[in-house]
């Protein structure tokens, strides 16, 4: 549509004198749309773009210019905090306009794709899938993948902790689960696998090079910030924590472990090849299996090795938590050998103790043989080893020490008491009445044997027996004839 010269100069003058906008101009003079913006033309911009914003910068253009093809990725708050510094008064939305066009473009990248051969490559990862509770506090819980490049066939488990003992327990038990093992490991640039790395020449983990060279796999690693190189193993991940973690609750690990492999076996494995859809994943598998290396025999050993110190109070220390040992070994040094279940402490090559791995956070574990030996020891430390004891089996027992001390009773006497409550009652019945005592405010032992008692008649648990002392030797009661008292 076209308009007088009148209407274009009036139109003109409204909208680069006046700053009316084109829908005002188009209210007032009854003109299209179309018109207002084909007579006002490309330079039709806000005001303050128009007049001040290209003016205030242009001084500063070749510098930012420059700056960015050095540094590409540079943000305009910071090249505004530069060009402050040479005199810039302008705003930084003139600035960010600018920076949004004349940033250089990245080069698109043309990605090649690669089939590997059959048991060629097995890609690793790890994914943080959430928060354990253990004794303590809480751990976070990561979930192990290894996927066969070839076949996509997983394997997974639930791991709490992702140092390199844990990286060689996890690709062991891989190996076994697959049958046989792939030529390469493909791994991310994590510090568990590569100590350090200067462009393509890295250092790896020694623990990881052994088992490594014990199960004849070659590791290898990908291009710093290529994570696609690892593609299989990616989506692999993501296909666990859509299809198996959300909406998924577990007890424990062993919990978890359990229901992670029927998933696998039936889900996992079962669904289409991404290649071959009309074949499934198990079915490509099968395929594969026989390409595979064959497991050496006997498979490395998992367990961590290493000696440790026993402290003056016969217990050492293995991440945040402490084991007791016998204590005739205080003070000196032991093998400390660790799976994940369990810790052992090894004399040469005799075992002094056992204990199931504890997974929380500054926890103590002590054997109650240990405990006995050393009270028979010392007599004077029973006390203080029975407060220990019952910190352990009665984790609130603290607030009735501090009202025992308060009310002036002897601690040691009111500790005595206590034990033989716990060995009459068992932790769980004196768990639930310390808990009544507390609540209540009270503190008297007679008063927590009376809760005990109450506690038993509820679940209906066995009636108490009499404990007695170890010097009663004969508890055999032998009648006697009283024929005699008649006389």
């Amino acid at each position: 549509m076209t308009v007088s010269q009148e209407m274009d100069a009036e139109i003109r003058r409204l909208f680069f004198a006046e700053h009316w906008k084109r829908g005002t101009i188009v209210v007032q003079l009854g003109v299209h749309l179309d018109v207002v913006k084909r007579v006002t033309g490309s330079v039709g911009m806000k005001q303050g773009t128009v007049r001040m914003g290209p003016r205030t910068l242009d001084p500063y253009i070749p510098f930012i210019d420059e700056t960015l093809e050095r540094y590409p990725k540079l943000r305009a708050t910071r090249i505004l905090d530069m060009i402050r510094g040479r005199g810039y008064a302008g705003s930084v939305g003139t600035l960010r306009r600018y920076v949004k066009k004349a940033r250089p473009k990245p080069k698109a990248e043309a990605f090649l794709r690669i089939e590997t051969l059959p048991g060629e490559q097995a890609q690793v990862d790890w994914a943080h899938v959430g928060e354990l509770v253990v004794p303590g506090g809480k751990r976070p819980l990561w979930a192990f993948v290894m996927v066969l490049a070839y076949s996509r066939a997983s394997f997974a488990e639930l791991v709490p902790s992702l140092d390199v003992h844990s990286l060689r327990r996890s690709l062991v038990r891989a190996a076994e689960h697959f049958g046989g093992l792939p030529r390469q490991w493909l791994f991310d640039n994590a510090k568990t696998v590569v100590i350090e790395r200067h462009g393509d020449v890295a250092r790896f983990h020694p623990i990881l090079l052994d088992v490594a060279a014990s199960l004849h796999v070659q590791p290898r690693l990908c291009t710093p910030g290529k994570p696609h190189e690892k593609g299989g193993v990616e989506r692999a991940i993501r296909f666990f924590k859509e299809r198996f973690f959300a909406a998924r609750s577990f007890h424990s690990i062993e919990h978890g472990n359990a229901q992670l492999r029927t998933f696998i076996a039936e889900i996992a494995d079962a669904r289409p090849h991404p290649r071959t859809p009309e074949r499934s994943v198990a079915q490509v598998f099968e395929e594969e299996k026989p390409r595979l290396l064959s497991l050496p025999n006997p498979l490395p050993d998992t367990d961590l090795v290493t000696p440790v110190a026993v402290d003056k109070t016969a217990f050492v220390r293995l991440d945040t938590n402490r084991y007791s040992v016998p204590p005739a070994f205080a003070s000196q040094s032991l093998t400390l050998v660790a799976s994940d279940t369990h810790v052992r402490l090894l004399d040469g090559d005799r075992e002094v103790a056992r204990h199931e791995r504890c997974w929380g956070r500054n926890q103590w574990r002590e054997a109650p043989e240990h405990r006995a030996e050393l009270v028979e020891q010392k007599k004077a430390a029973r006390d203080l080893k029975g407060r220990d004891r019952l910190r352990v089996e009665i984790p609130a027992i603290d607030v009735l020490y501090e009202r025992w001390v308060e009310h002036e009773r002897s601690l040691g006497a009111m500790v005595t008491r206590t034990l033989g409550l716990l060995d009459a009652y068992g932790p769980a019945v004196l768990q639930r009445a310390v808990a009544q005592m507390i609540e209540r405010g009270t503190h008297d032992p007679g008063a927590l044997a009376i809760l005990c008692e109450q506690e038993r008649h509820q679940t209906n648990a066995a009636p108490l027996v009499p404990h007695f002392a170890d010097h009663v030797r004969e508890r055999d009661v032998i009648p006697h004839d009283l024929g005699g008292y008649d006389g």
